[in-house]
């Protein structure tokens, strides 16, 4: 059993917290080792603030990203579900628009994710939901973002949490985060670990546009775009044919799409002659640890996989299928945002919600993945949609997609650059813990050993990454 014995006056330093979590015992030790250190308070250093109270007017025609409680990860942003804010509502929001070097972090939902604000994702502006750090003297930001993420800042942002149903962490809380006053050569050293981090992340993006257009360019669909037409006419038969008489399900652009795919001079073929469906299950035991693959999981970037870490008695009832290493799921909820990706272990399981497809030898997983997630097929997959709040499709209407034989060069030139993009993304990570964990041992021990374990970790990641 653990316990804390707390004085009466510690209490009334934390505005009278007595709730135990507060005054866990690796909480209080984290404190001891941090406040040895010369440090400071985030709010005697930076101007602190939120985003936007009011609701979010979104526009998909507009350029200026919104920033969401679930952009910032570890030391990067992912914008893939977060949209876009109107011209309009930024103009009369300067508070809250973001500027380069703005460190910014959940205050709901994962609270204390957090990364710094760079020119890839401006013009921006934010919601209610994070905090925005603006350094005015004395740290560098990715230093602060790094120290925030490791283990001395995440418990400060989970204790000083507050909330019942939801926990928030209110800005004044955050002002109150105590942070070492490291040297400006350490923060550098760090600050530079980050960016090299960073600049791989933005060339994985790249990578991504450039296989996208392989395959557009190749069936003529690179300069496709949506036309939504308010009128046409259909024959009743087509009506029977179908058992469908939503007047959407008929829509002209999809015919295009249908079109490009069968006038493909390489050929053409349903999709379920060309991959397996896995529908392999497994037997949930309460006490093991589980890595849960749901749809909320995968980057709609560019597909990669955050897999969540749960005790079988966690699991949702939706945990049903055994995931192999290789295999491409995809979402069958809301599929026009593209959760769609390969997996990368033999240890995960998945959602129901996923479609999940094994290569059968003439089309390679990757090929299929960009096609998949290409802007004419997220559009394509409007048309079988059931459901309104919460629309799908089911396993038969993506099995039953047309999909094209692309020449087999192509397909190896797509695989190439989808592979590249896992490797960048996997070195860009351990960069990234490297900076963190370099931060903690100039916290424990001294800048010195720090530096010289950050050194030998960047020689072993320099020649694993040749």
């Amino acid at each position: 059993m653990q316990y804390s014995i707390v004085n009466y006056s510690e209490l009334e330093k934390t505005s009278l917290r007595f709730d135990p979590e507060y005054y866990h015992p690796l909480n209080l030790t984290l404190y001891e080792k941090l406040v040895l250190k010369p440090h400071q308070m985030i709010g005697e250093f930076s101007y602190v603030t939120d985003g936007i109270h009011n609701p979010i007017q979104f526009d998909d025609e507009s350029n200026i990203n919104l920033i969401s409680a679930k952009a910032p990860k570890d030391n990067y942003f992912d914008l893939s579900g977060c949209g876009r804010i109107s011209t309009e509502q930024n103009s009369k929001n300067p508070r809250t628009r973001l500027k380069e070097d703005d460190v910014i972090v959940s205050s709901v939902g994962t609270i204390g994710n957090c990364a710094v604000v760079d020119k890839s994702i401006l013009p921006a502006n934010s919601d209610r939901h994070v905090g925005i750090i603006r350094i005015k003297n004395g740290f560098l930001p990715r230093f602060l973002s790094s120290f925030l993420l490791s283990k001395y800042g995440r418990f400060q942002t989970y204790r000083e949490s507050t909330g019942n149903v939801q926990l928030n962490l209110f800005v004044y809380k955050i002002k109150e985060i105590i942070v070492p006053n490291l040297s400006k050569d350490f923060q550098e050293y760090i600050e530079n670990v980050c960016i090299e981090a960073n600049y791989l992340i933005l060339s994985s993006d790249q990578l991504y546009s450039q296989a996208e257009q392989v395959l557009l360019s190749e069936l003529g669909l690179l300069d496709w775009k949506p036309k939504h037409q308010l009128s046409f006419v259909r024959n009743y038969s087509d009506i029977e044919s179908a058992e469908r008489f939503d007047a959407e399900y008929f829509q002209p652009m999809y015919d295009e799409i249908e079109n490009y795919i069968r006038s493909y001079e390489n050929g053409n073929d349903l999709l379920r002659n060309q991959f397996k469906q896995n529908k392999k299950t497994f037997k949930i035991e309460p006490e093991r640890e589980y890595q849960y693959v749901e749809i909320g999981c995968v980057n709609i970037s560019d597909g990669s996989i955050d897999p969540l870490q749960l005790r079988g008695d966690e699991l949702p009832t939706n945990a049903k299928i055994k995931l192999l290493e290789n295999d491409l799921i995809v979402s069958t909820v809301r599929p026009y945002r593209g959760a769609i990706g390969i997996v990368d272990s033999n240890n995960y399981v998945g959602s129901g919600a996923f479609t999940v497809l094994q290569e059968c030898g003439g089309i390679n997983k990757e090929t299929l993945m960009v096609f998949l997630r290409s802007k004419p097929m997220l559009s394509y997959s409007l048309k079988f949609n059931t459901g309104t709040s919460y629309p799908v499709i089911t396993d038969n209407d993506i099995l039953n997609f047309s999909v094209p034989i692309i020449r087999q060069e192509k397909q190896e030139q797509i695989k190439s650059k989808i592979n590249e993009i896992r490797k960048a993304k996997y070195e860009s990570r351990k960069l990234l813990e490297i900076a963190k964990r370099g931060v903690e041992l100039a916290i424990e021990e001294n800048e010195v050993e720090a530096e010289k374990w950050i050194n030998e970790e960047l020689l072993k990641w320099s020649v694993s990454h040749i």
